[in-house]
């Protein structure tokens, strides 16, 4: 069973193929892409969401879909990512977000990701949710402190060359007993 969450102006749901060319545009934006290690050409983003559906089979959540309630378009993507073993503060659960621009700045982020702390913490039981940026991803800093996540610490995130300029990342976290469900 895969689960879907709706909030009144989003559903998060599994991914549809119709979504596949909107968010390798959305991949392909220098503007999104700025706090990612790299912008993704349409074969790395079909991979991609081939991967995040299969996970949202396996598991039934994950990183979903985002579609307005309204007029069923969709925006992009927020949800929860395990990450077993990658960072120093493994294992953890991650929340992130990647929207189209033209529907930034609308509260749709801070709400979708809202949901999903919700879910993580009602269904999942989780006792923490982590996020993590760079210093200077002002947006993505302000979602996170709407949430209520609090500043841990600095990490370097793996992968990345010691001289990259996303190597050091801003690790948050909120856990369950920090949020009013």
């Amino acid at each position: 069973m895969i689960y879907e969450l709706c909030t009144d102006r989003l559903l998060l749901r599994q991914w549809k193929d119709s979504d596949f060319e909107a968010f390798a545009a959305i991949t392909s934006n220098l503007e999104v892409m700025q706090y990612f290690p790299k912008l993704l050409n349409r074969d790395e983003t079909y991979a991609w969401i081939d991967q995040v559906k299969y996970l949202l089979d396996v598991k039934g959540w994950g990183l979903w879909a985002i579609e307005l309630v309204e007029t069923q378009e969709f925006i992009g993507c927020v949800g929860l990512h395990s990450q077993v073993d990658k960072f120093e503060f493994s294992p953890c659960v991650e929340i992130g977000w990647r929207l189209d621009p033209k529907f930034w700045g609308k509260g749709y982020a801070t709400e979708g990701a809202q949901a999903c702390l919700k879910f993580a913490f009602e269904v999942l039981d989780l006792p923490e949710v982590v996020a993590f940026t760079v210093d200077h991803n002002l947006a993505s800093k302000n979602v996170i402190q709407k949430l209520g996540m609090t500043y841990s610490h600095d990490f370097l995130y793996p992968d990345l060359d010691e001289s990259h300029p996303l190597k050091i990342q801003k690790l948050y976290k909120i856990q369950k007993q920090e949020i009013q469900l």
